[in-house]
């Protein structure tokens, strides 16, 4: 299900991207881009096991769950933060539907 991954991938960055313009949040940049950066490390064969890259992943997207959960939290809005929690939630799903 490397395609959910790579769908995830760039919308991850277009919401850091979407973060820094709409708040100037450096932050959101940042985040996306080294969480981006790791998911994509996922990817490369030979790297990992496909077992190991998938827990990796999986691992991420999960620490991911959390920031945006608190973001949301803090911020009560929405977009970009609730829009990626929920897209977080079902890339996850998506990757372990068989």
């Amino acid at each position: 299900m490397n395609t959910v991954l790579w769908v995830y991938i760039i919308l991850l960055i277009g919401g850091g991207l979407f973060g820094f313009m709409k708040a100037k949040s450096q932050i959101s940049l940042i985040t996306a881009s080294v969480a981006a950066a790791l998911l994509i490390i996922t990817t490369i064969p030979g790297l990992f096991s496909v077992t190991a890259g998938r827990a990796i992943a999986d691992v991420v997207m999960a620490i991911l769950l959390v920031v945006f959960a608190v973001r949301l939290a803090k911020s009560q809005t929405f977009v970009p933060s609730g829009l990626l929690l929920v897209l977080t939630v079902i890339a996850l799903a998506l990757r372990h539907v068989p």
